[in-house]
């Protein structure tokens, strides 16, 4: 009985979970564009037209926008991981392996930083990038989600390396290696776990994120993928079937990503847990 009971609890929680994800893919299927007609019965005929009107939109120059809007969030997305992985990996190392003047101010700053939520630093950063020229420039983009994405990897990345025992470095080094062939060769290659997670964190982050690039592309050939999600969404309706559709289509490249990085999650998100 107890076991049933424990099953039961388990496939009543199941399906509330995936109620709301099978009805946003009925509802992209479903012909109807709103929501009262695309939720009332599940006796429907399935077709392909939202996600055809979704990836063939084109603009009033006839410009391909659904392939622009994709090529900007790989890029954009790509960018900020390898921005904030390249920069975070040493920074995580020199912090865990060595005591220098200002390594505790560096560490209260990193975490000063994450206290605060993007949009809060959304009027300075969009003035910082006017003067720049970087608005409507996916160089502007990256550069501002770098700003939240390397502090992020540093706390991660500092944690896993506290885990690492330190004699495995000291044996290169008595073998006549320097510091740095310690981090390429031995802390590097066991921090492959930990990578992984932070590199999908921040590839996640850079994916989904809406508020700034909205804030900051104001050109549809510049939009990233939430934001074009967000025209189906207007003032008096709401296109509910191609919302759908745009949405399982931003969905398709995260679930591909994380379930080709699943094998390192376990064991990248509980090792440095300890210390930290």
């Amino acid at each position: 009985m107890r076991r049933i009971a424990v099953h039961s609890i388990l496939i009543a929680v199941s399906i509330g979970v995936l109620y709301p994800v099978l009805w946003v893919v009925k509802m992209a299927f479903t012909p109807s564009q709103t929501f009262a007609g695309a939720s009332t019965s599940w006796n429907f005929h399935p077709t392909l037209a939202n996600f055809h009107d979704v990836v063939s939109s084109h603009d009033l120059a006839g410009r391909w926008l659904f392939g622009r809007q994709l090529a900007n969030s790989i890029v954009v997305a790509f960018a900020v991981t390898f921005v904030g992985l390249t920069l975070s990996t040493s920074a995580a190392y020199a912090l865990s392996r060595f005591r220098f003047r200002g390594r505790e101010a560096s560490l209260r700053a990193f975490l000063i930083s994450q206290m605060f939520p993007g949009v809060v630093t959304s009027i300075p950063l969009y003035v910082l990038l006017d003067r720049l020229g970087l608005l409507n420039h996916l160089a502007g983009l990256v550069l501002v989600y770098a700003t939240t994405a390397v502090p992020f990897c540093v706390f991660m990345l500092k944690g896993y390396f506290d885990s690492l025992p330190r004699e495995l470095e000291e044996a290169v080094l008595l073998d006549g290696g320097t510091h740095f062939d310690a981090f390429w060769r031995v802390a590097l290659p066991l921090a492959r776990p930990a990578l992984a997670v932070t590199a999908l964190f921040s590839f996640l982050t850079a994916w989904n994120e809406f508020i700034l690039a909205y804030i900051f592309m104001s050109q549809p050939t510049a939009f990233t993928l939430p934001v074009a999600i967000q025209r189906y969404v207007g003032e008096y309706t709401t296109e509910w079937g191609h919302f759908a559709a745009a949405a399982i289509l931003v969905s398709l490249p995260v679930m591909v990503l994380f379930f080709a990085l699943q094998k390192h999650l376990v064991g990248g998100l509980t090792a440095g847990g300890i210390k930290g």
